[in-house]
């Protein structure tokens, strides 16, 4: 179901401009994507601290708690819908969070604005598994998501995955060893392990609140 429309909602994100980058797609990204349109990510920022990203942020809570954990690491939040990015938006701006900036666009068009090598840690967190294998190729572990996250990331950069989804982690667990990254601190049941420092999603919360398991892994190239 088509989720509705917010009242004011063109209002509010321009409200959001200083923290939101609004960006309108071209419909057919593999043309979009020819013509670069960089970020320039200090002048974002106003500083040249490392830069980390996270994907399909939702409304926030991760980014937000991510940023003030970490004063001194840029972080960057990508999340294409409108109605829910506003929400994450006004949250950061009430918390007057500095290093957080918002992406509104889909991932598709991340080598459009991210500049090669210069993102230093990618997140996936509790990313949609569309399980019908007709829309495989809109997973984010996607071979062609994982050909962006390639080139924008820096050498030896991470990419940290969490979902609830058992299938969708084996799958990405096959697709990022096929491509050639490399795993580690893989756990099929990280509230029950010895990881620390973990941010805890909205997401998070309402799946491991209902006994089920939390996954998650960490990937990288050499």
């Amino acid at each position: 179901m088509r989720m509705r429309k917010k009242k004011h909602l063109e209002e509010r994100l321009s409200n959001c401009s200083n923290i939101l980058t609004l960006r309108s797609d071209d419909c057919n990204f593999l043309t979009a994507i020819e013509k670069k349109e960089y970020i320039d990510m200090n002048l974002l920022f106003g500083n040249d601290n490392p830069i980390v990203l996270e994907i399909g942020c939702g409304k926030g809570n991760f980014a937000c708690e991510l940023a003030k954990r970490n004063p001194y690491i840029n972080v960057l939040a990508l999340e294409k819908c409108a109605n829910v990015v506003v929400i994450a938006a006004e949250n950061a701006e009430r918390d007057d969070i500095k290093n957080l900036k918002f992406l509104h666009v889909g991932a598709e068009y991340l080598e459009k604005y991210i500049m090669p090598e210069s993102i230093e840690r990618i997140y996936l967190n509790f990313s949609c598994p569309y399980p019908k294998k007709a829309y495989e190729n809109h997973r984010l572990t996607n071979p062609r998501f994982l050909k962006s996250y390639e080139v924008i990331l820096k050498k030896g950069a991470e990419i940290h995955q969490k979902t609830d989804n058992m299938h969708f982690f084996e799958y990405s667990i096959e697709q990022l060893s096929s491509y050639g990254f490399s795993l580690k601190n893989v756990s099929l049941d990280l509230h029950n392990s010895d990881f620390e420092g973990n941010i805890v999603t909205e997401y998070e919360h309402r799946f491991s609140s209902m006994g089920m398991p939390i996954y998650r892994l960490e990937a990288y190239l050499k």
